[in-house]
């Protein structure tokens, strides 16, 4: 009888002991989600996903590769799918790219390399400006080139602003290398633009997206030749922390991969980030050459090197990388 009762208690121990330790043990990681696979997510070239805050509209683009033409579209949520994307009114021919929803998701920033009236000399670059374009009950305004210190004879990629009217944006201004800037909006005046810093810029970094949550706590940033990094260009955040930006950090193998991985924003409901990636279906290496048939079927399908839209719980990115 004793050793019966000895039994007990030495499994319900190991019971508990076992309890105890799928409780410490962390939650699996998430899978990162594809955005409408076949209609959003598609063998095109898709980058640059932001939905609204009642999660009922997509805004995105396409690219013509290599990057002679991107458009921007937008589709509709009906019954649980995403609807056929069609051409934004204003977009179609010029090259519109990052779209980026204001916090309140009244005005879509996007960079455009359309002609700009009043041009210096009267001499149009074609360079990259950040341009705005307001919603109306009925639609869109007239796109308009973003006033201030943001646009200034250089490149200017991606724009984002927060909740208090900062705006941080990428540019080429200075060193050529697409660098992090950001412009303060005081007293209903935009100051001149700041260099982040040596943590965020430097000769062997290239950002090209700068996107900064609402409450300005934290920046996502879209980064080649940053370290530490998994092959490409990956995705980074850095934390407001009274003041001081923390040292960017990588997001980790869940998000980034040895392909690109870019294009980083949030959903309008704080709830997901929503990024581009050109991820292959399976990272593992071939055992065999390739056929012509097996290319041509790649080459053709969702994972052909292409972008693809994709989201992931942002409280998984914000509790596996805060300091």
């Amino acid at each position: 009888m004793r050793r019966f009762a000895a039994v007990v208690a030495l499994c319900l121990i190991l019971a508990l002991l076992s309890r105890a330790a799928r409780r410490a043990a962390p939650p699996d990681p998430p899978v990162p989600e594809m955005i409408g696979e076949g209609i959003i997510s598609t063998p095109d070239d898709e980058l640059g996903g932001t939905i609204t805050a009642d999660g009922q509209t997509l805004y995105f683009e396409k690219s013509a590769a290599p990057h002679y033409l991107y458009i921007l579209y937008e589709s509709h949520l009906v019954n649980g799918q995403w609807s056929t994307p069609s051409v934004l009114p204003f977009s179609g021919q010029y090259r519109d790219t990052d779209p980026v929803l204001s916090p309140d998701g009244q005005t879509l920033l996007f960079a455009s390399d359309r002609p700009v009236h009043g041009a210096v000399n009267g001499n149009d670059q074609h360079h990259f400006y950040i341009w705005s374009v307001s919603k109306t009950a009925n639609g869109w305004r007239e796109p308009q080139l973003l006033p201030g210190p943001v646009n200034d004879g250089f490149n200017q990629v991606f724009a984002s602003i927060s909740s208090n009217g900062n705006i941080y944006f990428a540019s080429s201004r200075k060193t050529g290398h697409y660098d992090i800037f950001r412009t303060r909006f005081v007293d209903g005046k935009y100051q001149d633009a700041e260099d982040l810093g040596p943590d965020f810029n430097g000769p062997t970094i290239d950002s090209f997206e700068a996107f900064i949550a609402p409450d300005e706590s934290f920046l996502l940033i879209g980064s080649f030749g940053r370290q530490e990094s998994f092959g490409s260009s990956d995705i980074y955040i850095s934390y407001n922390q009274n003041g001081v930006w923390s040292k960017p950090k990588n997001l980790g193998p869940v998000v980034n991969t040895p392909a690109r991985d870019y294009s980083p924003r949030l959903s309008g409901d704080g709830k997901w980030l929503l990024y581009t990636s050109e991820r292959r279906k399976s990272s593992a290496p071939r055992t065999a050459p390739y056929t012509y048939s097996e290319f041509v079927q790649e080459s053709r399908g969702l994972y052909n090197g292409l972008g693809n839209l994709y989201r992931i719980p942002l409280d998984y990115v914000l509790r596996t990388t805060k300091p």
